[in-house]
């Protein structure tokens, strides 16, 4: 679990983030969502250690990260995977290489164990047959699958994802959606999904947090979404013509 309290950010004196408070729980998909600008991006920030609050507290199962030492941050980053934007995968490396990097990096397997425990992610993403591939030689939605095993090789307690289905089609997305659900689910981890995708919010939105101008402006579920009253929500949300006659047909 994760529990943000009263945190404030501002760059230059200008206020980014006002007073948020907020619980991301274990074993749920929790997204976060809001306009260009809105501060999303920089709470992620906040949230992994890249920016550092001037008042507020960012709690990991009761650690608080803001007033952790180097070797306690360094050792919390450990517990934690990243998916990116982009999959941000090593051109000169095999999948199976960029799966086992972070093991390299942090592990104390033998090399045979490293190579099973990436092997093993790879299944599970179903990408067993693309582990001697590189990079440039599989499709965009192969290499997320290939990020998502990544992230999750160190067995992460806390798992962040900033706009996962970037650049990918509707189909692709959904099946990244829901690998990314069913792994947090299987693992019970705490994951945080910086999302655009509305298709993604009515999915998977276990938990959801919609910021406004750098404030919390409503939360609840992906159910709840279609009977609240938040104006800003509901224009944000239900923006397209698709998606206002997926609302009118939940309503009847």
């Amino acid at each position: 679990m994760i529990q943000i309290n009263a945190l404030h950010k501002s760059f230059e004196g200008r206020t980014v983030l006002n007073d948020i408070n907020f619980t991301f729980d274990n074993g749920k998909t929790n997204l976060i969502i809001g306009q260009s600008g809105s501060g999303k991006t920089v709470l992620m920030k906040c949230l992994v250690g890249l920016f550092t609050p001037e008042q507020g507290e960012v709690l990991y199962d009761d650690r608080n990260l803001i007033s952790m030492g180097k070797k306690e941050k360094q050792a919390l980053r450990r517990e934690m995977g990243m998916i990116f934007q982009s999959a941000a995968l090593f051109d000169s490396l095999t999948v199976l290489e960029n799966v086992m990097f972070p093991l390299d990096m942090f592990s104390n397997m033998t090399n045979r164990e490293r190579i099973r425990r990436a092997q093993f992610c790879l299944d599970r993403v179903n990408l067993t047959d693309a582990q001697d591939k590189y990079p440039g030689e599989i499709s965009g939605g192969m290499q997320k699958r290939v990020a998502i095993a990544r992230a999750i090789v160190l067995q992460p307690k806390y798992l962040f994802c900033d706009e996962p289905n970037s650049g990918l089609d509707p189909k692709t997305s959904l099946v990244i959606d829901e690998l990314i659900h069913d792994i947090t689910t299987e693992y019970n981890m705490t994951t945080v999904i910086n999302t655009h995708d509305m298709n993604s919010v009515l999915g998977i939105g276990d938990s959801i947090l919609y910021i406004y101008q750098g404030h919390k402006e409503w939360e609840g579920t992906k159910n709840d979404v279609f009977s609240a009253t938040n104006q800003r929500l509901t224009d944000f949300i239900f923006a397209s013509d698709l998606l206002k006659e997926v609302k009118s047909i939940k309503s009847c």
